[in-house]
């Protein structure tokens, strides 16, 4: 009986931690649940509602002005509260509304790309895919050391081509900078050749 016991309450000492881990990990935010920032752009799209519809920019207030409903403060939101709160306030003005939400980051990106330049940049596709806005990288660019910089100043980040822009710490603003391979990487043909002249040279000489 006392060995019954025993093993009972180890039993419920194993399973205290399980329970914990469990409770954990619901509360740990969902992975791309950022909230929107200034500088971001609200794609709405109102079904069949082309006057409702269009591209607007979050302001420096962190609010964005929409039809009907002016300024709303939306810095608070992620993209799916954010559909969900203008769903319910759309119903005051049309019946059964359809709507869809794309946020956009303002995105200088920079260095060894074919077409640098400033893009809007759906946070759900991944670095490469951001990277193919701006034509991609140049044969001389370094895709594998992708480099997040804000404010002048480089963000430590994982930034594999792969890796969605929602996973990274990315706000509008924001640059990737794509460095240059050093010249000796760029130029292993013309050393090599340079190199085979001087030792064709040295043997001639030496006879």
């Amino acid at each position: 009986m006392a060995t019954r016991t025993a093993l009972l309450g180890l039993l419920a000492l194993l399973l205290v931690p399980v329970s914990v881990s469990g409770q954990s990990e619901a509360a740990s935010p969902a992975t791309g649940a950022q909230t929107l920032k200034p500088g971001d752009m609200v794609q709405l799209d109102v079904w069949r509602e082309p006057d409702f519809s269009g591209d607007f920019t979050v302001d420096e207030a962190g609010n964005v002005t929409l039809p009907r409903l002016g300024a709303i403060r939306v810095v608070e939101f992620t993209a799916a509260e954010l559909e969900a709160e203008l769903l319910a306030r759309y119903r005051e003005f049309l019946r059964n509304p359809s709507i869809t939400i794309t946020v956009l980051k303002r995105v200088r990106i920079i260095g060894s790309v074919r077409n640098p330049s400033l893009y809007n940049v759906d946070a759900t596709i991944t670095i490469a895919d951001a990277l193919a806005l701006a034509g991609g990288v140049t044969p001389d660019g370094k895709q594998d050391q992708i480099q997040l910089r804000r404010a002048g100043e480089t963000v430590v980040a994982e930034l594999d081509a792969n890796r969605l822009l929602v996973d990274t710490p990315l706000r509008s603003g924001d640059e990737l900078f794509v460095p240059q391979r050093s010249w000796f990487s760029r130029n292993t043909n013309v050393i090599a050749a340079g190199i085979g002249a001087v030792v064709t040279l040295v043997v001639a000489l030496s006879r």
